[in-house]
């Protein structure tokens, strides 16, 4: 590990922090005090590394085909502090390192710790900083105790929420309560987000806009306006909001057998300058030449939806699964290219085992291009993530697994084993197989 790894480690004795915590809700019935201000902490280290596979051809957005290595680190702080009747936070982050191959060479990329920008020595940023408001509606009183990115106090059961600043479309939208958190549970990018929800981010998957969530009974229905990136996967964001996302979800609770459960609906259109597949081939052929979406951007609407379920089966035991799809005719913009996506997967605590604070976890995921991208990187176009400069296309499988084991001597420090099988990958049939191992420590202060 590096010297974050190092430093980090005896900070685990502390109070637990949930960083997906914006909108957990316990059922606690003791008065509750209103934090006036909180800091909270996470560290996460992720070391993936895979051997050697078959690839007769690559190009510079392949995955390196040699037996190779990456490692990640984030540090983490979040500090919140109430004004306004609201919540101010901010998120300050020092990152360091790369994923695999630079982040390239696989649609649904293996680790969602790994950004589009990567570093040797260790950088700040700060990736979030928003404000939230809650309006109260009325129906039963809940408690929502202190955690990262959330301070204790009392809403009521039906309620409005506005957040406003800087953060992560799928801060709001697309959570899954045993699928979304690459910290935590599962680090594919296909399985941890619904694969063709194109959401608007910059490189290090961050925006800026708003998000309303209006919560009634059962019922939660929500809507987001977001900036997309300057051109596609840009590290700058388009401030004047020229080039957007709209985005709206809604979610259905239930009890199915004495056990909880969630239906989402997503829906989303971005707006921007983004080139058509079939534009760019005509061009290449034209001028006899590699077909680049970059040359042929204009103003395009590009839409898209997602089925996202949850459902618990027994206490310890919760199933997921996310279907999605996007207008494949032009190029993806902020996430990676996946045009179809389905997923499914389980959860499963060590209860059984005498290990009720470990997870073990499984899922797989199929994803597929539309005929326009599949001719467009058959004839040696590239896109975000993938391009192997050639294309025998198959759909892109993936199954994912782990083992999270609650380390026994320390309060809030987990060790994860990972490993991932990958068919196809970049939806090339004459690449692959690949075979991924990760390990994963994570702390909480």
């Amino acid at each position: 590990m590096c010297w974050l790894c190092l430093s980090l480690f005896n900070f685990a004795q502390a109070a637990p922090a949930d960083i997906q915590g914006e909108h957990l809700q316990t059922s606690i019935t003791e008065p509750v005090s209103p934090d006036t201000w909180g800091i909270y902490g996470q560290f996460t280290g992720v070391e993936q590394f895979h051997p050697a596979f078959t690839s007769p051809y690559q190009s510079t957005n392949s995955l390196d085909p040699q037996t190779t290595g990456a490692e990640t680190t984030d540090l983490t702080f979040y500090a919140g502090i109430r004004v306004w009747g609201g919540e101010l936070w901010l998120n300050p982050e020092i990152d360091q390192g790369f994923g695999l191959s630079n982040t390239l060479g696989v649609a649904g990329f293996p680790s969602g710790e790994a950004y589009k920008v990567g570093a040797n020595d260790p950088y700040f940023r700060l990736p979030r900083v928003f404000y939230r408001h809650v309006y109260n509606l009325g129906g039963e009183e809940q408690i929502l105790t202190s955690s990262a990115n959330q301070l204790a106090r009392t809403q009521t059961a039906d309620n409005i929420i506005l957040t406003i600043g800087k953060f992560s479309a799928t801060d709001v939208f697309d959570s899954n309560i045993y699928a979304h958190d690459p910290r935590s549970d599962f680090l594919n990018w296909s399985v941890i987000e619904s694969g063709a929800y194109d959401y608007a981010a910059d490189a290090w998957g961050f925006t800026e806009g708003a998000s309303v969530e209006w919560t009634q009974s059962r019922w939660t229905l929500r809507g987001g306006f977001f900036a997309l990136s300057t051109t596609p996967n840009s590290t700058t964001i388009d401030t004047t909001f020229e080039q957007h996302e709209w985005v709206v979800e809604l979610e259905e609770r239930h009890q199915f057998g004495g056990h909880p459960g969630k239906v989402k609906l997503l829906g989303f259109i971005n707006q921007g300058n983004m080139g058509s597949y079939s534009d760019a081939l005509r061009i290449a052929q034209q001028t006899n030449s590699i077909p680049d979406t970059d040359l042929v951007r204009r103003g395009n609407s590009r839409p898209g939806f997602a089925i996202n379920l949850e459902q618990e089966v027994l206490s310890d035991l919760g199933i997921f699964t996310r279907a999605s799809m996007n207008d494949g005719s032009k190029e993806a913009y902020d996430f990676t290219e996946i045009n179809q996506s389905i997923a499914a997967g389980l959860s499963l605590h060590g209860n059984h085992w005498g290990r009720n604070k470990d997870t073990f976890g499984l899922a797989a995921v199929v994803n597929g291009l539309s005929s326009d991208a599949v001719a467009y990187f058959a004839a040696g176009g590239k896109g975000i993530l993938i391009g192997d400069g050639h294309l025998n296309y198959g759909l892109e499988k993936i199954m994912e697994t782990y083992y999270s084991y609650s380390v026994p001597a320390i309060d809030h420090l987990t060790l994860t084993l990972n490993y991932q099988y990958i068919v196809n990958p970049a939806y090339n049939q004459d690449r692959g197989v690949v075979n991924i191992l990760g390990i994963r420590l994570h702390t909480e202060f």
